[in-house]
């Protein structure tokens, strides 16, 4: 794979990554979608395509600081990734590569769990 399409594939998770936080603490603000568009003076489709990291692979800053601001939530809040969230950018994203990187997350989780007991 060229160089460009793995940036471009980086690109989309975290895209995706964002619009995944933006819809979980849109959900813990139990507000609808539809609420929180109107608050930001956008259409509802306009969100739900940010939600599902679909927005013309490009969301400005502006736009990050004014749902953060409908959120109530910092900002940082929408672009701060995990170890985990961090090892999907650079992860094989082929079949088997997912396949693998599943079992990684399931043992690491497995490793955890037993080390709490």
């Amino acid at each position: 794979m060229p160089l460009h399409e793995g940036f471009n594939i980086q690109r989309q998770i975290i895209f995706r990554q964002i619009g995944a936080k933006i819809a979980y603490y849109r959900t813990l603000r139990c507000m609808k979608q539809d609420e929180l568009a109107d608050k930001l003076h956008i259409d509802k489709s306009v969100l739900s395509r940010i939600e599902r990291g679909k927005y013309h692979n490009n969301i400005s800053v502006a736009m990050l600081l004014a749902i953060a601001d409908g959120l109530q939530i910092e900002p940082s809040l929408l672009l701060t990734f995990t170890d985990l969230e961090k090892r999907l950018w650079w992860e094989d994203l082929s079949a088997e590569g997912l396949k693998n990187f599943v079992s990684d997350v399931e043992d690491e989780n497995s490793d955890e769990n037993s080390d709490s007991m």
